[in-house]
């Protein structure tokens, strides 16, 4: 069953039953990605389909090369594929199009990866694989990609390097590549996070400091093979800069407290 959503009829956000629907969401930002919406969901369909039943959401972020409608013809003719679609009148950047589509997910497990098809489907399960094990650590709260092989320009791999460098010296937060769009974590995790935009770059930190532990696992990189990047490496600067400040300060504000301590005492009747 296909679903399409327009911005500013989005429902508000629900808890999800484990009980129904699909135990994995594909998540997918996309803006100005038409030439590669096929492939990607191929793929994407491909290998969640060996993790049981899942769905796909796409964000249509303001595309203006009709990746809206390339997006919706793949769902009318794919009537079998769980598929969701988000349109944003216009672009509100990858955050927001993420969040907009965990929103409305109904997968307990969320897993993220980028439209312009540089993030391989193929690593989809091993991502997912520790959250959906039925043994998984109650406080496993997100698995990271790192990519190693990187395809991209080499002054933007050298920026990155150097990102990455200065953001674990500030906010130790374990992980050498947080720019990697393959993501697997909790949903209601997630959505508890303070929201902000830009914080898909600071995952692990936002994860740790909310309690929870993270996994990070290597992932391969592809190089891209249609569009074109969105940002470049003087915009990530002046953003990442401001942010990393603002990170900084949302961890060291953070209210410690014990899940584990935490008690919940509930009466009276109750809609299951």
């Amino acid at each position: 069953m296909n679903r399409v959503v327009q911005e500013g009829l989005l429902p508000a956000s629900q808890p999800v039953r484990a009980d129904i629907g699909p135990g994995l969401s594909v998540v997918i930002p996309m803006r100005d990605e038409a030439a590669s919406v096929t492939e990607l969901l191929d793929g994407c369909a491909r290998t969640a389909a060996e993790t049981g039943r899942f769905e796909i959401c796409v964000t249509d972020d303001g595309s203006k090369d009709g990746t809206g409608e390339v997006l919706r013809d793949y769902a009318r003719n794919h009537p079998e594929l769980d598929m969701t679609i988000v349109t944003l009148p216009a672009s509100a950047g990858q955050s927001a199009a993420v969040h907009e589509a965990v929103k409305v997910a109904r997968g307990r497990v969320i897993c993220t990866l980028d439209g312009d098809g540089q993030n391989p489907p193929s690593e989809i399960s091993r991502l997912v694989a520790p959250l959906l094990d039925p043994a998984a650590p109650d406080d496993l709260g997100l698995v990271a990609g790192q990519r190693v092989g990187r395809k991209d320009t080499a002054s933007k791999r050298i920026a990155s390097k150097l990102a990455n460098r200065i953001r674990g010296w500030v906010l130790r937060d374990g992980t050498r590549d947080t720019g990697c769009g393959l993501k697997a974590f909790r949903r209601d995790a997630y959505l508890a996070l303070p929201y902000f935009n830009h914080m898909h770059r600071f995952l692990p930190a936002l994860f740790k400091r909310d309690g929870w532990e993270i996994a990070l696992v290597d992932v391969a990189h592809a190089p891209r093979v249609a569009g074109r990047s969105k940002y470049n490496n003087f915009q990530r600067a002046i953003v990442g800069a401001t942010d990393l400040v603002g990170v900084a300060w949302l961890i060291r504000r953070r209210k410690k407290i014990d899940r584990a301590a935490i008690g919940v005492t509930r009466t009276g009747r109750s809609e299951p």
